[in-house]
């Protein structure tokens, strides 16, 4: 059971994420996922959309494996090396969640990643 609180009285107006998510159920926790693909080799250099995307993608294939979807995330942190690519970003992570489900959400951005072409790195944690 989820419930995702968007937009409480009092908070300021949200985009793309819920202010508070109250859930029960076996928990997952997902550890930082980063641009590279199943042979290990990094995609979209310079390219924070397609990187978001990758990212996104192993979180889904992580999820997957420990019986979970996007759908049951219920928090979400992102890590930037520069927040000129939030849009890019944005874009990217509309395409995988969906807008009746979204997650609590934290970013912070960083000096750098364990590898200096990253941009991004995510990690979750879903209800099951």
């Amino acid at each position: 059971m989820q419930e995702h609180h968007v937009r409480p009285a009092g908070l300021p107006p949200t985009n793309g994420y819920s202010h508070a998510v109250a859930f029960t159920g076996r928990m997952i926790a997902v550890s930082g996922q980063v641009p590279l693909d199943a042979e290990g080799k990094l995609v979209g250099k310079d390219d924070p959309y397609a990187q978001t995307k990758q990212v996104f993608t192993n979180l889904a294939t992580a999820l997957a494996a420990a019986g979970a979807s996007l759908d049951q995330v219920v928090k979400l942190t992102f890590y930037l090396t520069d927040l000129g690519d939030l849009e890019a970003v944005r874009r990217a992570r509309d395409e995988f969640l969906s807008p009746d489900k979204l997650p609590a959400s934290s970013l912070v951005e960083v000096k750098g990643l364990v590898n200096p072409d990253f941009r991004i790195e995510i990690d979750a944690l879903a209800a099951v």
